[in-house]
């Protein structure tokens, strides 16, 4: 009977869809006021289509979309960084401008790499 118990628990569904609304909630609010997410959306989305257009390998897809969600992780995490920064000061503090910046470079480190990334799985399919 405890067993049992303690396995409704872990498995609960109300905790996970929970979890899921949230999630979702927070990747929508990127969509709607975050016009770098809408971009890198975009680019992510016509990327893929590429991908399926030149007919790339299945390796070659999974590469393309590690590489997408990267950079969408990379911009998800600027983004919170900035507003838990803008939240705890609206004076300028050297620092906290040192923080913002780490945090862009992220993403553009991000985006050079699906840059190198689009650049190797295309450039033969572009040039045939």
């Amino acid at each position: 009977m405890l067993r049992r118990k303690v396995f409704r628990h872990v498995f609960r569904l109300h905790g996970i869809i929970e979890s899921f609304r949230i999630a979702f909630k927070g990747t929508l609010y990127l969509f709607l006021y975050h016009r770098n997410m809408r971009i890198i959306f975009m680019l992510g989305f016509a990327a893929f289509l590429a991908g399926i257009y030149f007919q790339l390998k299945g390796i070659e897809i999974v590469i393309l979309c590690i590489t997408i969600t990267t950079v969408f992780v990379a911009e998800m995490f600027n983004t919170a960084i900035e507003m838990v920064m803008n939240m705890l000061t609206t004076k300028y503090h050297l620092r906290v401008r040192i923080i913002k910046d780490i945090a862009a470079a992220v993403v553009l480190i991000a985006s050079l790499n699906a840059l190198a990334v689009g650049y190797f799985l295309f450039i033969k399919k572009l040039f045939k």
